[in-house]
């Protein structure tokens, strides 16, 4: 393989969108998640042709769901990797994948634990503005709100001091696929792609075309461009909610709250209405999902939040119906408090 790469728009539209966000500093161990498709592929041979210009230490690591359908993947990107003289990484599932998400959850999960045991700082990842488009649709059917319209961000930390980036967010699935081509990359036919069982790919295959040819030629730029937005605006709203919580939750018997979601604490967790009654719902809405999750350690769902709201106005000894966790607010006074049915007088009944 040539020592000098064939420069080209996209390698030059990459470079800049790197410097211009912050995306992966010089000098970064950077560990790229390749399936052998045309979009990680894409990326590899992009950051490695940039590597000289950034320093950076890179390696592949590859996630085998030993799918029927893949076999002979792993040495097909195995191969790739000692090609371009790349260190190789390979976590091999323990079963097979019940669902899409659960396969999602696994990779996400194995890439950090090869970058933490490897000492790598940044997990880099193919997803593209076609990507970023299905995500907005999927989540837009599925009944989302800002946040979940907002998906597939630039980066977010995966856990503390690894980071997952995404730098062909600006990138259409075209254009890896021609990037591709020019540069002959062996591409791996993904069969499960045309498979329209799955959500993602009846939107891939027959919903975006669909709106391409009947109602904007660019629709993949204008709803990228939408999670774009909606992403300053989320985080700005997270911000400022995070705040205003902090201030609902006064210290209670001189502990703060926080401490009271530790497993095995015996105080009520509560939240004071009276301040959270002069925001707005938006960030009343945010104060409550973020309180929630502190609680159940996972995401409530619509219901819970709506209703958990609605307390924030509602008359003395008002109360939600019991939450999944055996959890049941109740008004009392000034606060929404929080009570585990399965407690009987701070003990465990």
């Amino acid at each position: 393989m040539s020592n000098r790469p064939n420069w080209t728009r996209l390698h030059a539209r990459v470079h800049q969108t790197l410097r211009q966000r912050h995306l992966l500093a010089q000098q970064r161990r950077i560990l790229i998640a390749v399936s052998g498709g045309q979009d990680s592929l894409c990326l590899a041979k992009l950051l490695l042709d940039l590597q000289p210009k950034w320093g950076w230490q890179i390696a592949i690591a590859h996630c085998d769901h030993r799918w029927p359908k893949d076999e002979g993947l792993v040495t097909h990107v195995q191969q790739l990797a000692h090609n371009w003289s790349l260190p190789f990484y390979l976590k091999t599932a323990a079963e097979l994948g019940t669902s899409e998400a659960a396969a999602r959850r696994w990779r996400y999960q194995v890439l950090c634990e090869i970058a933490q045991a490897e000492g790598y700082q940044d997990v880099v990842t193919g997803h593209t503005k076609s990507d970023r488009a299905e995500t907005v649709l999927y989540n837009l059917i599925r009944g989302a709100g800002a946040d979940g319209l907002q998906a597939l961000t630039w980066q977010r930390p995966l856990v503390q001091g690894l980071q997952l980036v995404r730098p062909l967010l600006e990138v259409t699935r075209a254009e890896t696929f021609q990037f591709c081509q020019e540069h002959q990359l062996p591409l791996w036919e993904d069969a499960y792609n045309q498979d329209l069982k799955y959500a993602r790919n009846r939107i891939r295959q027959e919903l975006i075309p669909y709106l391409k040819s009947h109602f904007n030629p660019q629709v993949e730029t204008a709803l990228s461009q939408t999670a774009e937005l909606l992403r300053a605006d989320v985080a700005y709203l997270e911000d400022a909610a995070q705040k205003l919580r902090q201030q609902a939750m006064a210290p209670v018997n001189g502990e703060e709250q926080e401490a009271l979601f530790e497993p095995c604490q015996k105080a009520t967790p509560r939240i004071n209405r009276l301040v959270l009654q002069p925001a707005s719902l938006a960030l009343q809405r945010r104060v409550i999902r973020q309180f929630l999750v502190m609680v159940q350690q996972g995401a409530p769902s619509f219901e819970q939040i709506e209703e958990m709201t609605a307390l924030i106005t509602a008359p003395n000894r008002s109360q939600t119906s019991s939450f999944p966790a055996g959890m049941t607010a109740v008004v009392e006074g000034d606060w929404i408090v929080l009570r585990d049915n399965n407690r009987v007088d701070g003990r465990e009944g």
